[in-house]
């Protein structure tokens, strides 16, 4: 069949060569439904694809192309497409080990998939765990994947990570900073941002209508000032600002709400999305609520980025037990929020 102009492009990416990245990716595209959604275009050593296969127990059959331009006008779309290049020796890498050279093929892939975004060729990209140390022996000059993403992609507004657990989503004020910095990062138009981010992206991934809780800071909310004033100071003038102004749905943001309490609202499916004010405040409930099915997208970018929220689990690389649960949901909104790009391009 010829694939519609409106089927987005979504690359591929198998992760850092030492973890469970390729077994996760076959084990994805060997579902029968793994194409119902999008133009699937995998991109990576040929080793390592082979590799993950043998790893994850199956065999997919892929048509190999020239790049990543190539998928876009595809006569058929019945199975993945594959762009074989070569990053990595297999010499290089040993199962549960960080190393630089892996760190430098996570790099190297994931530049030639923005690049691909930047000239129209790619609607979304998903990528497969990678680890941020091995990263950084390869030479990411960033604290992580996404401020890399955000100065490679030319973004100069806010950008964060959004946590996701089904329909319900979570963004955060501070993300990689001690604990003790979080409070400086607490700002009026900080919340106002992460807030509107996090209700657009939503609004992109086919929520119809969602509703938006700000998080508290202090315990307790602050206990009307004798226990902290960040929520009188800031975050409750943040909620007022958001209020007044008109939003495409109705009455959006609700807040501040105590840190503790929250989650059982959200989880009542009272809100789609909780804006935290920092990495453990939302990271820990969302986890617990659902580690194996957790994905992160990578908020603020002018292309759809999306990740299971796990990481590369060397403890189990090489052993074919990894799940691809989360790697399925992450692929499912880089669907989603990659249509929606698409349409807006072919709309412009």
């Amino acid at each position: 069949m010829t694939a519609p102009s409106s089927l987005p492009v979504v690359a591929l990416t198998l992760g850092d060569p030492a973890g469970i990245g390729a077994e996760l990716i076959a084990k994805l595209l060997a579902r029968p439904d793994a194409t119902s959604r999008a133009n699937l275009v995998l991109i990576g050593d040929r080793w390592l694809w082979e590799a993950g296969q043998r790893v994850a127990g199956v065999q997919v059959d892929v048509e190999p192309i020239g790049s990543l331009a190539a998928a876009r006008n595809r006569p058929s779309i019945a199975r993945p497409a594959f762009v074989g290049i070569d990053t990595i020796d297999p010499a290089q890498v040993k199962f549960g080990e960080v190393g630089a050279a892996g760190g430098r093929s996570v790099l190297t892939v994931l530049n030639l998939c923005m690049d691909a975004t930047l000239a129209g060729e790619v609607d979304a990209i998903c990528f497969a765990p990678l680890n941020k140390h091995a990263m950084k022996l390869g030479g990411l000059k960033h604290e992580d994947e996404l401020h890399h993403f955000a100065e490679y992609l030319g973004v100069t507004g806010y950008f964060c990570e959004f946590n996701t657990l089904g329909e319900l989503w979570t963004s955060r004020i501070s993300s990689h900073v001690p604990l003790k910095d979080a409070p400086g990062y607490l700002s009026v138009e900080r919340i106002e941002q992460a807030s509107e981010l996090i209700y657009r992206s939503l609004l992109a991934n086919g929520i119809a209508a969602p509703k938006v809780a700000i998080a508290a800071f202090n315990p307790h909310g602050g206990d009307g000032g004798s226990c902290g004033r960040e929520e009188i100071d800031i975050i409750e003038p943040a909620v007022e600002k958001l209020q007044a102004r008109d939003w495409p749905t109705d009455a959006p943001f609700h807040g501040p709400f105590p840190a503790d309490t929250i989650f059982l609202k959200a989880q009542a499916g009272d809100y789609q999305a909780i804006v935290t004010m920092y990495h453990d405040q939302g990271q820990i409930a969302i986890k617990l609520l659902g580690f194996s099915r957790g994905v992160t997208v990578q908020g603020g970018l002018p292309v759809p980025i999306t990740t299971p929220a796990h990481g590369t689990a060397y403890d189990i690389a090489g052993r074919g037990t990894a799940d691809v649960g989360a790697t399925w949901q992450a692929l499912q909104i880089a669907c989603r929020m990659g249509a929606a790009r698409r349409q807006q391009t072919i709309s412009a």
